[in-house]
C-alpha cells in the first residue's frame, strides 16, 4: 500500500510540476543525495506555500460583491479586515483584501458597473485587468448588457471568469410569500438561470455558465460548482492555494482540500528529513525538523478552520458553547507544539520500519530509504494528523448545525458555519 502512495504521487507527475529544474531533481534522486533532493525541495515548498492569486471581484453596483469578497474569506461584514458593506455602491477604486489566513491570496473588490457611459475598456485600463488571475462577474439582478461586455473583454485578454448571480434567497423568499401553494424552489432557480443564459447569449457569449448563489450562506445553491469550476482552470501552484484557503462550509470543499494536501505530504516529509534534520528527543533514531512539521501541522488546523479563532467565531456565530465545540475534536484542541509533534512522532515509529522497506520498491524515491526509519515515521505522522484534521473538521460541521437543522442541505453541503 505505501508503493501504491508513492507511485501514485509520481504517476502524477508531482516532481514535473512543482520543480522548475526537474533535470537536475532527477538526477539528484538517482545519485541517492538526499540533501540535494531537500534542498530541491525545499524551495518549492516555498513557492508553494507563497504563490500569489488575485482574483477580481466585479459586477453590478449593489450585487453584493463587497459580502462575498467577505463571506469567501471566511469573514462576517462586521468582522475586522472586513471588505466596507452596504445598500449603495461602496467600492470606488480596486481594493485589495488579503485572505485573513493566507495573505497572498487576494481578492480584490473592484467599483461596481451601472453608469450609461460605461466601456470595458476604459473599465480595465483603471483596474488594471493584467493584475489579476481570473475574475468573478456579480450581479444581484439579470446580466445586462455592460456586464456581457466586461465578459467579452475578459475573453479577449484570455482570461478566465465565472458569472454569479447573487441574492437568490431573497427571489426564493418572495416567490414563496407571493404562491405559497404552488412554490417550487427548484422552478424558481431554473428560471433565474435560464434567465441569466439566454441575456449572455443575446450578447453574443457562447454557452455561459451562470452560478446562483447566496452570500449569507455561501454553501447553498451553486457554490460547489462555481468551486469546482474556479479550482479546475488554477494551474497547480495556485489551485493549492485557492483550496487551502477556501472557507469550509461543505463536505466537498473538505474533501478537495484534503486531496491537495495528500498530494505535498511526501514533499513535506523529504523536506523535514532532509533539510535541516535533527534527532527527536526520546526517538533518537528519528531526525527531522520538529520545527517545520510543527507548522505543517498547525496549517492543517488554520486552513480546516480548528485553531482557536476560528472556533471561537463559529461559536459566537452558532451561538453554542465553545467547549460544546471542542468536545468532538480527536486533534489538538490547542497549538501545536514540538513536545507535541514529538509525541505523534513516537506514535508513529511502532511499525515504520516495515513501512520504510517498501520505499526500496519505489522507482526514484527508493533513495529515500537513505534515511529509512525517519522519512517512513514523519510520513506516516502527517498523513494521520491530516487524517485526523479532515475528520475533525467533517464533525464540527455537523456539530454547527445541531442547533439549526434547516442548514442541513443535500449531497453533503451546509450552509456557511464560519472560516
Amino acid at each position: 500500500m505505501a508503493s501504491e502512495v508513492f507511485q501514485s504521487c509520481l504517476s502524477q507527475c508531482k516532481i514535473l510540476e512543482l520543480s522548475k529544474d526537474t533535470r537536475a531533481l532527477k538526477e539528484a534522486f538517482e545519485a541517492g543525495d538526499l540533501p540535494a533532493v531537500a534542498a530541491k525541495l525545499q524551495s518549492t515548498l516555498h513557492s508553494l506555500e507563497n504563490v500569489r492569486l488575485d482574483i477580481g471581484v466585479t459586477g453590478g453596483m449593489g450585487s453584493g460583491k463587497s459580502t462575498f469578497v467577505n463571506a469567501i474569506r471566511g469573514l462576517g461584514d462586521e468582522d475586522t479586515n472586513s471588505a466596507c458593506t452596504g445598500v449603495v455602491e461602496m467600492t470606488v477604486d480596486p481594493t485589495p483584501y488579503p485572505h485573513p489566513k493566507y495573505p497572498s491570496v487576494v481578492f480584490w473588490d473592484l467599483p461596481g458597473i451601472g453608469t450609461s457611459a460605461f466601456r470595458a475598456d476604459k473599465y480595465f485600463r483603471r483596474v488594471q485587468l493584467f493584475r489579476y488571475d481570473f475574475f468573478l462577474i456579480i450581479t444581484s439582478e439579470s446580466f445586462t448588457a455592460d456586464l456581457a461586455e466586461l465578459a467579452l473583454e475578459i475573453l479577449r485578454h484570455g482570461k478566465h471568469f465565472y458569472c454569479i448571480r447573487s441574492k437568490v434567497d431573497v427571489d426564493i423568499t418572495a416567490s414563496r410569500s407571493r404562491r405559497p401553494s404552488s412554490f417550487s424552489e427548484e422552478r424558481v432557480l431554473n428560471q433565474i438561470r435560464d434567465d441569466c443564459v439566454q441575456r449572455l447569449e443575446a450578447q453574443g457569449l457562447r454557452d455561459p455558465k451562470v452560478f446562483l448563489l447566496s452570500m449569507f450562506e455561501l454553501g447553498k445553491y451553486d457554490f460547489h460548482l462555481l468551486e469546482e469550476s474556479m479550482v479546475r482552470d488554477l494551474e497547480s501552484h495556485k489551485r493549492h492555494a485557492f483550496l487551502v484557503a477556501l472557507p469550509n462550509i461543505s463536505k466537498p470543499t473538505l474533501e478537495r482540500k484534503a486531496a491537495s494536501l495528500r498530494q505535498h505530504t511526501w514533499l513535506v516529509a523529504t523536506v523535514a528529513c532532509g533539510a535541516n534534520p535533527r534527532p527527536v528527543p526520546g526517538l533518537p533514531e528519528v531526525a527531522c525538523d520538529l520545527h517545520m512539521l510543527t507548522r505543517a501541522l498547525e496549517g492543517y488546523r488554520h486552513s480546516f478552520g480548528l485553531d482557536g479563532g476560528s472556533l471561537a467565531r463559529l461559536a459566537e456565530r452558532t451561538g453554542q458553547p465553545l467547549h460544546e465545540i471542542l468536545q468532538v475534536l480527536q486533534g489538538p484542541k490547542t497549538k501545536v507544539t514540538e513536545a507535541l509533534v514529538a509525541e505523534l512522532l513516537g506514535q508513529a515509529s511502532g511499525d515504520a520500519s516495515a513501512f520504510s522497506q517498501k520505499l526500496l520498491n519505489v522507482p526514484v524515491l527508493g533513495s529515500l530509504a537513505s534515511c529509512g526509519l525517519s522519512f517512513a515515521t514523519v510520513y506516516r505522522m502527517l498523513r494521520t494528523s491530516l487524517d485526523v484534521a479532515v475528520s475533525d473538521a467533517q464533525s464540527v460541521l455537523v456539530q454547527a448545525s445541531l442547533d439549526s437543522p434547516d442548514r442541513k442541505l443535500p449531497d453533503g453541503q451546509w450552509s456557511q458555519p464560519g472560516a
